[in-house]
């Protein structure tokens, strides 16, 4: 049986939308072996959405397409899915099952792919490369695409990082994040975005976390989307207070990131799970170091 392990990520960072995401240390676990024939799958942990368990699981449709894709028959196929990563809330989670189906077809099929042409099919499936990137690859990855390929740079994140996850018990679906964005924007608005975009890259590089809080400004998707995070703004307020670098909204939401050094991981933790517990909304609190390695393949 070939076992897969794939990050959740976090998307959309500040003024990076559709384009910079980081890796974390949560994971989904898919298991695949070929059966005789026809589809069996297994669902280890229950979520509030119900995951399909026919030809409409997304790691299936996924595995189906790489096989059309290469010209190859579809075998019969087993799978187990244990889904750690939450459902609906900016985490990665429909990046991970693309991603997994990727690999676990590639997997069965012999590894007739490399990793940079999976990451191309991945980037295609989900329109964006910003979750599948980091995903594949681990760490911060920055990456483009047009209607034929994308290009891609993972960058080496600073040791001393951690990212503290902020789950409401409330989803936000993509369709109504992408929604209440605007059809157009100013040339100001675009001159915001890429020069802090082009900080946010400079500044992770180079371990200026003192440019943090500016370049993870943004004027194309956080400030449309806070209506749709109920106290976002406040939220952030508070976790700058208690000492995190910066904070934004991980992809469509309804997750908050807030980025914190080490040395101040205790008493932000301390601190935000204090304030958190007195809104109306349940949030899950959880400090997470990235993921270096990305998606993992082993056979067992």
């Amino acid at each position: 049986m070939i076992h897969i392990r794939v990050p959740a990520t976090s998307a959309n960072m500040g003024p990076g939308f559709d384009s910079i995401g980081i890796a974390v240390e949560l994971y989904n676990h898919i298991w695949v072996e070929e059966q005789t024939a026809g589809l069996t799958i297994e669902v280890k942990r229950k979520q509030a959405i119900p995951v399909p368990t026919d030809e409409t699981n997304l790691i299936y449709e996924t595995m189906k397409y790489f096989y059309d894709r290469k010209g190859l028959k579809m075998p019969g196929v087993h799978i187990v899915q244990e889904d750690d990563i939450p459902m609906v809330r900016g985490l990665g989670s429909s990046a991970a099952c693309i991603v997994g189906g990727l690999f676990a077809a590639n997997a069965l099929a012999g590894n007739i792919c490399d990793k940079d042409e999976l990451a191309q099919m991945a980037a295609q499936l989900e329109g964006h490369p910003d979750n599948s990137n980091p995903a594949i690859y681990g760490s911060m990855v920055v990456g483009a695409q047009d209607e034929n390929k994308m290009n891609h740079v993972r960058l080496e994140l600073p040791d001393d990082l951690i990212f503290a996850t902020m789950v409401p018990d409330f989803p936000v679906s993509t369709a109504d994040a992408r929604g209440v964005l605007p059809d157009s924007y100013t040339r100001k608005d675009m001159v915001f975005n890429a020069s802090r975009a082009a900080l946010l890259v400079a500044s992770m590089m180079t371990g200026k976390y003192e440019n943090f809080d500016m370049a993870m400004e943004d004027c194309v998707h956080q400030p449309y989307r806070a209506q749709l995070i109920p106290g976002m703004h406040e939220i952030f307020k508070h976790a700058k207070e208690f000492g995190a670098a910066a904070s934004y909204l991980s992809g469509a939401g309804s997750t908050l990131m807030a980025m914190v050094t080490k040395d101040r991981a205790e008493e932000f933790e301390r601190k935000m799970s204090a304030y958190l517990g007195t809104l109306e909304h349940n949030w899950e609190l959880n400090l997470l170091k990235a993921d270096m390695q990305g998606v993992l393949v082993e056979t067992e």
